[in-house]
């Protein structure tokens, strides 16, 4: 075999200052993406109110989760189209198209007129604009890892990468603190009117810098290597999924290790918001903040476990923090009830509400399309305001026919039967029976909404900070995995697809379906099953399927 002169070997051999600040400035204009993409999820519950106007409360929050998730969806198609580009044309200027797309989608969300304004066209506008953001960012993140690897020098890919994947909870971060800045400078009424438009509005200042970081770097040494030696593939996809050697650890890669990845980072960063805000009533400036400062205190183990899998390996510690999940999840939750609203945990304890009903004759608490008022049946009647409430319930089947009963506590509460009423009185006894439940509830001690008084901060924030660390062990050496486990030629389609399935579907659409299964079931903890059972799937799977990557070299 000729020997290679040495000036040709690739330049992350050595770490340079000139490399290090290649990699922050990726991982700044990285920072942005994510800023764009999250601001709709922390603003989710105004854009309920803003663009789904026309349907129930309840409905609406889910059809909001629904488009944040659209977002998602289309992250594995934009990883199949830019990962090609980027295989293709290069890293540096596929990363700018990403970029621009990202951006520009984000502005226009700022100027989107209300469902108020052009009826069904605004959340319909609203969906597309988030399809674009998910092909975008799609494309961004496994050019960014793959990036910043391929200027890593050896025994250092892990602590390189990290930094990419601190990008994700930066963004986040920067998204939480603009919007409670932009909170307080306005005030709550005039952030829910029309301030909420601004932080969306300020995207195009961050996309211009962006762009300006992004230009100033060159062509990733490993693709430039190749280029000037003839050796890109020329089709990466047939490449990287058309056979089978390569299909193979797509496959490991997404079922051993992403989706167990992506539920505890979602449900460590956002379901845990959301179920702050909408299940334990915790006003959403407060929840806000307390999320933002266990990130801030969780965000430097990013890199600390990234350093570490140069170490030890990549494979324990991801592993290792979704085993963890998997175990600790219900008691996390259940502590932070205990903590964020001790007055709920406590009528939750000395008085259970119990539904007995004829499951024929339960809805689905979820109307798509906003039309059905769930006052057909006596179940209906009693599981929609319960869930308006946000009161929990257990379900206890009853016969045939029965018509539903309520007890909360010992007291029990029969609903109105719409079948043996007169369509004339039947809104007039539906009322009394809600004013009756209202009351009792109250009795009881259910609380409307936390008291922020009684909120034990330290606490929340102490449980907020455990899942958090829960994310960074999943998350902070997975880029460096997935790049080591695919060839160069075809490095950014193979690793962006697993990447983004798992992150983009497993983790996207955790919300959404955790909020479904607890409006169908009534337990508040019920969700919960969606990541805990993916998480310990992919523990199993990894421990027999997936390799040790963290000595690989990524040269070939």
């Amino acid at each position: 075999m000729a020997t290679v002169p040495e000036d040709a070997l690739p330049k992350h051999h050595k770490a340079t200052q000139g490399e290090k600040m290649v990699i922050a400035a990726s991982s700044l204009g990285t920072v942005f993406e994510w800023y764009d993409f999250y601001l709709y999820g922390l603003l989710a519950t105004y854009i309920s109110v803003q663009f789904f106007s026309g349907v129930n409360e309840t409905t609406g929050f889910i059809f909001a989760l629904a488009a944040f998730a659209a977002g998602f969806a289309v992250r594995p198609f934009g990883a199949l189209v830019f990962g090609r580009i980027g295989d293709i044309v290069g890293r540096k200027n596929t990363f700018l198209v990403t970029m621009g797309i990202m951006g520009l989608s984000t502005f226009a969300v700022g100027l989107l007129p209300s469902y108020a304004s052009i009826g069904v066209a605004a959340p319909v506008i609203l969906v597309a604009l988030r399809l674009a953001q998910g092909l975008a960012l799609g494309g961004e993140y496994g050019g960014a890892a793959t990036y910043v690897a391929e200027h890593a020098p050896e025994g250092k890919r892990g602590l390189y990468t990290s930094w990419i994947q601190t990008t994700a909870t930066f963004g986040l971060f920067a998204a939480l603190l603009v919007v409670i800045g932009i909170r307080y400078a306005l005030g709550e009424e005039a952030f829910a009117a029309w301030g909420w438009r601004l932080p969306f509005l300020i995207s195009i200042f961050l996309l211009g810098i962006s762009m300006w970081i992004r230009l100033q770097l060159n062509e990733s040494p490993v693709f430039q290597k190749m280029k000037d030696e003839g050796t890109t593939s020329k089709a990466p996809l047939t490449e990287a999924f058309a056979r089978w050697g390569n299909l193979r650890w797509v496959i490991i890669a997404l079922v051993g290790a992403v989706m167990g990845q992506a539920v505890v980072w979602y449900a460590g960063q956002f379901y845990a918001l959301f179920f702050l805000e909408k299940t334990l009533r915790v006003d959403g400036a407060t929840s806000n903040i307390l999320i933002a400062i266990a990130l801030a205190l969780a965000t430097p183990f990013f890199v600390f476990f990234g350093w570490l899998s140069d170490k030890i390996g990549r494979k324990p510690i991801i592993l290792g923090g979704c085993a963890l999940a998997a175990v600790l999840y219900f008691p996390l939750f259940g502590a932070l009830t205990q903590a964020a609203n001790p007055a709920l945990a406590e009528a939750q304890a000395a008085a259970p509400v119990t539904i007995t009903a004829d499951n024929e004759q339960c809805s689905f608490q979820f109307d798509p399309i906003g039309k059905n008022t769930f006052d057909t049946t006596s179940c209906d009647i009693a599981k929609t305001y319960l869930a308006k409430a946000g009161v929990g319930y257990e379900n206890v089947e009853a016969a045939p026919g029965a018509v539903a009963t309520v007890s909360i506590g010992d007291k029990v509460f029969t609903a109105p039967n719409p079948g043996s009423l007169d369509p004339a009185a039947k809104p007039a006894a539906i009322k009394a029976f809600q004013d009756d439940m209202k009351a009792e509830l109250v009795a009881v001690g259910y609380p409307e909404k936390a008291d922020n008084a009684r909120i034990d901060k330290v606490a929340v924030v102490a449980i907020l900070w455990a899942l958090a660390m829960l994310v960074t062990m999943v998350y902070g050496p997975i880029a460096a995995m997935l790049v080591e486990l695919f060839p160069s030629r075809i490095r950014y389609t193979s690793m962006s697809l697993p990447y983004h399935i798992g992150n983009g579907w497993f983790g996207g659409f955790l919300p959404t379906t955790a909020f479904a299964m607890v409006a169908a079931t009534g337990n508040i903890y019920y969700g919960l099953w969606y990541p805990v059972v993916i998480a310990a799937a992919t523990v199993v799977i990894g421990l027999i399927f997936l390799p040790e990557t963290f000595r690989r070299n990524i040269d070939d």
